[in-house]
């Protein structure tokens, strides 16, 4: 049985009706409601073999300019998000082990790029903690596979309208794509992938070369000039 969580009420009926399965509308960036909506989910499957945290909030703003709520909710959605679903539905991960925790990260978590600084910030503290809970997580019978995206086409990131680069363009990836990654990782042990491979890079030259990467940034604007 599949649980779905989010906001909007009308997508998740259509996509739980869709897999047969049941939705809870959350918003997962305030933990008390992610706590209520896990103890009503617990109630009835006291077991969870599987949870995703996928949900995202773009912020496509640099620090100094950006909204200041919105840098907030970024914060909120994308790193502290995961955290409290974690912490609430680990009890039942735990009744269920082997299970797995998947932590839809992206690229931007591993290089920082000041059109999206705040993003990027919020990602890399994703990062972070999905690193920090695999170390401490598989003693306990639970995988946490780490998935960094490159862009991906969604309502939300509608990258193919803002990629000015006509390789980026072409690489953007389908949310089927991240979802058949996915299906391929759980039940094979705690991993941290990038999907497609290539995206590994800029983080690696950022991680060697900081200073070197900034320069670089800086000439050309962003990532994608």
């Amino acid at each position: 049985m599949c649980v779905l969580l989010a906001r909007r009420e009308d997508w998740l009926r259509a996509l739980a009706e869709e897999v047969n399965g049941e939705y809870e509308v959350c918003d997962v960036s305030e933990r008390e409601a992610v706590e209520a909506t896990a103890a009503r989910v617990l109630e009835r499957h006291p077991e969870v073999k599987l949870l995703v945290n996928n949900a995202g909030f773009s912020a496509r703003a640099g620090f100094l300019e950006g909204d200041p709520e919105r840098i907030e909710q970024v914060i909120r959605t994308n790193y502290l998000g995961g955290v409290w679903c974690l912490r609430a539905f680990l009890p039942a991960l735990e009744a269920a082990r082997p299970s797995d925790v998947v932590n839809v990260v992206s690229v931007a978590g591993t290089v920082a790029f000041p059109p999206s600084g705040p993003y990027s910030a919020s990602k890399h503290a994703q990062l972070a903690f999905s690193r920090a809970t695999s170390a401490s997580l598989r003693r306990r019978g639970i995988s946490v596979q780490t998935v960094n995206p490159g862009p991906v086409e969604t309502e939300g990131f509608p990258q193919r309208a803002v990629l000015r680069s006509p390789f980026f363009r072409r690489s953007v990836l389908e949310p089927e794509d991240i979802a058949r990654h996915i299906a391929g990782l759980i039940g094979n042990g705690p991993r941290e992938t990038t999907i497609p491979r290539f995206y590994r890079a800029p983080g690696a030259m950022q991680a060697l070369a900081p200073n070197l990467v900034a320069r670089l940034i800086a000439r050309r604007g962003g990532m994608y000039g």
